[in-house]
């Protein structure tokens, strides 16, 4: 079992942005947001990230996070298998789904080389390497001694800043403003993982966020990209 210290230094690592599992080529529709003048400025990305992590991708990602985390504790091998099937298929768009399997994907490579783990090597062999991120980097927070919370708000953490990241990139915004942005989201990750973990059944979990997947599907036809959603 690792120590607190050294799963600490574990999920510090895999939610680094070096981590290479290509997050930084993601926007998550947040670049056709920009494009339609939804996202101009620090308030309107705040309001933008805040309601994905409240009511769309961080909402689900955050309850099948939680549901895969405590599988893996449990050793219940036919409940991690359904709440994989169940991220993979809770996508509203092809490109959501791509950013998702493949970060997943490569977040499962990438661990099993730098921080082998049997029951890690053995969920890849049963998937084939292909899974949803939030089930990935769960089952390996898990099997490698993280806790929950701590696990979790690291994750949505890292999905809110990199996004912000997005932003000031795509806006463009300043560095200053992407920092004051990430700061100002503090309640809403903390809300997610709240929410997340009082979860009783996957059956209670949905999304409030058509606006989202509409600036994803019109990100898929959008001429000028910088992102891959």
């Amino acid at each position: 079992m690792a120590t607190e210290a050294e799963a600490l230094y574990r999920l510090l690592a895999w939610l680094s942005p070096a981590y290479p599992i290509g997050a930084f080529s993601y926007s998550h529709g947040l670049e056709a947001a920009i494009e339609a003048g939804l996202v101009t400025d620090r308030a309107t990305l705040i309001a933008w990230i805040g309601g994905v992590l409240e009511h769309g991708t961080g909402r689900v990602d955050g309850a099948l996070f939680a549901a895969a985390w405590r599988a893996a504790v449990e050793g219940d091998h036919a409940a991690l298998e359904q709440v994989a099937e169940l991220a993979a298929a809770w996508r509203g768009t092809a490109e959501m789904a791509l950013e998702s399997r493949q970060q997943g994907a490569s977040f499962l490579s990438i661990t099993r080389t730098a921080w082998p783990e049997e029951r890690l090597e053995a969920f890849a062999a049963r998937c084939d390497g292909q899974c949803s991120l939030p089930v990935a980097a769960s089952v390996a927070a898990a099997w490698h001694g993280i806790a929950l919370e701590p696990a979790l708000t690291g994750y949505l953490h890292a999905f809110a800043a990199n996004l912000c990241s997005a932003a000031v990139r795509a806006i463009p915004l300043g560095q200053s403003d992407g920092q004051l942005a990430l700061a100002s989201l503090a309640h809403a990750v903390n809300s997610g993982v709240a929410a997340a973990i009082a979860v009783e059944s996957l059956d209670e979990v949905g999304t409030a966020s058509p606006l989202l997947d509409w600036c994803s599907m019109r990100h898929e036809i959008q001429y000028t990209r910088l992102f891959r959603s």
